[in-house]
Order: structure tokens, then C-alpha cells, then sequence
């Protein structure tokens, strides 16, 4: 049955170089970087689990390898930790274990853009309505973003695309995929908006909407599509804005949701210091 009932898998395309935040990423994958207590792409597989997700797929990179590396079980630390009476300390660290058949790796060797890296998981997805979470963005939110995508998808019924997005003024949509929306008409309270398109990077003359979307996706298979057709778009890239107009055109619905949640863009150092900032007087203010 294509799209699924549920959406149990989740992509992590963690290939990129992360050059705005270099030279502190010359070595070391930007999805390792720490964010309070542990990195930043361990949040996002966090939200994920939390939010019903079985099965994780990551696209890697060149820092593969290190990635990889905190996702598996490290014996021997964990023994020094026992043997040093550091048990808490040890449990945590088994616990950023993930088990080895709710995990595959997909390797993007040419930096080919968003959604080439989205692609190139079609295989391990297969025909199942299916997540993609950029760490990158964090979302400070009592309830998970990606829950809140899944519980607007559960409402409206049916498959289809979702996408959230936050308002942007006019003089930032240009850093971002912009959502057309059905009408001009939508209430800012809405939660859920029905859309026509998706354009990226717009112009703030040509921006169709203040509706930007950020790193919290719901997909249906059939965006796989317009991928393998490799497309070029902005930047010489592949992207997945463009694949997924050109799936929209094809009859599948589009949504953009308006979460509840602060998200911090952890992609450039304001944004991940800001988050450090914000995670540690949240945790402060429950101590």
C-alpha cells in the first residue's frame, strides 16, 4: 500500500561539510557538535523515537565514520565508567546505542544537494510514508515537532505531504523553501495550512508567503520520483523544494504546519550558542 498508515521511518541526510560553522567543523561532523549535554544530531534522533519512529536511516558523509562510531555500543568505555563507580555516567553512554537492525546507513559520496542525500535513502525507505529531520534545526517544544506533524497528519486523514513552517519577515524568505498557500485568506491561528506549491528561496518581491519551512518533513514515497529525475535547481543542487512541487502537480496534497516550539537554527554558531543558551535555563529552571 503506497504511502503507509503510520510513519514509522525517519531519513537523516548528515552528509554536508558544514561550512557556516568552520573552521569548528573542519574535523568533526557539525551533527556532533555539543548542545548542552550531547550532540546535536542525538536530539534529533531523540524527537524522532519520541515521536513513534522504528526504523533510522542516515545519509553520511566523509565524518561518517564518527558518527557511526557514538551511535555504537563502546565496551570498553562503558567498563572504565563501571569500574571508575561513574554508573550513571555509563548508562548514559549506553544508551546513545542504537540497535543495529533499526538502523541503515546510506553513503552520499558527491554533494550533490538536500535531495540528492534524500534520494539516495529510497531504497532503504521502500514504500512507506517516511520522515526527514535536519539537525541542524533545533525545536525547544513540549511536544516533539515531529509529533505535532504526525498528529496534524492523523487529522486530516489521508496521505500527502507536511511540511512545518514558522513566519519569517519578508527580508529573510530568501534563505528558505516558502510555501504557497490554497488562499490568502488563512488565519494566523490556523495550525494547519493547505497549500498549492513550494518555492525556493524566493525573492522577498516574489515570496508567495511569510510561511518558511524549516527542518521537520512528512513524505510520501512518491517524492522518489521526482528525485531520481536529478533536476538541478538553486545553487546547482539538487533540491528537494523543487521535487516537491513537481510531486504536488502530480496530485498529492501539500500541508504546512505551524508548530508550537522555539527553533533555533544550530547550522550557523548564533543560532547553536543561543540554543546552548536557552537548553541550559530550561534545565536550570527545573532543578
Amino acid at each position: 500500500m503506497s504511502g503507509g498508515t503510520e510513519v514509522r521511518v525517519a531519513v537523516f541526510p548528515v552528509a554536508g561539510r558544514g561550512t557556516r560553522m568552520l573552521p569548528a567543523t573542519k574535523a568533526l561532523a557539525k551533527e556532533l557538535l555539543p548542545l548542552y549535554d550531547r550532540p546535536l544530531l542525538q536530539w534529533s534522533v531523540e524527537e524522532a523515537l519520541a515521536s513513534g519512529v522504528e526504523r533510522l536511516i542516515f545519509v553520511i558523509g566523509e565524518n561518517g565514520s564518527a558518527i557511526r562510531k557514538h551511535f555504537s555500543r563502546d565496551l570498553a568505555l562503558e567498563q572504565a565508567l563501571e569500574s571508575a563507580g561513574k554508573h550513571e555516567l555509563a548508562m548514559q553512554v549506553r544508551a546513545c546505542a542504537l540497535p543495529e537492525d533499526k538502523v541503515a546507513w546510506v553513503v552520499q559520496d558527491s554533494p550533490l544537494g538536500f535531495g540528492h542525500a534524500v534520494g539516495l535513502a529510497a531504497e532503504a525507505v521502500g514504500d512507506n510514508s517516511f520522515a526527514v529531520l535536519l539537525p541542524d534545526d533545533f525545536v525547544l517544544a513540549q511536544i516533539p515537532c515531529l509529533a505535532q506533524l504526525i498528529e496534524a497528519r492523523r487529522t486530516v486523514g489521508g496521505d500527502g505531504i507536511f511540511l512545518a513552517v514558522e513566519q519569517h519577515p519578508l527580508g529573510e524568505v530568501s534563505a528558505y523553501g516558502v510555501l504557497v498557500p490554497e488562499s490568502e485568506s488563512v488565519s494566523e491561528n490556523d495550525k494547519v495550512i493547505t497549500a498549492r506549491s513550494v518555492v525556493e528561496k524566493p525573492t522577498p518581491e516574489t515570496a508567495p508567503s511569510q510561511d518558511c519551512i524549516i527542518g521537520r518533513y512528512i513524505l510520501t514515497p512518491r517524492v522518489f520520483e521526482a528525485l531520481r529525475a536529478g533536476q538541478r535547481g538553486v545553487g546547482g543542487e539538487i533540491q528537494l523544494t523543487d521535487a516537491l512541487a513537481v510531486t504536488v502537480d502530480s496530485g498529492v496534497p501539500l500541508y504546512g504546519v505551524r508548530f508550537d516550539g522555539k527553533r533555533f537554527d544550530c547550522g550557523q554558531t548564533n543560532g547553536w550558542l543561543t540554543a546552548n543558551r536557552a537548553l541550559a535555563d530550561a534545565h536550570s529552571s527545573q532543578e
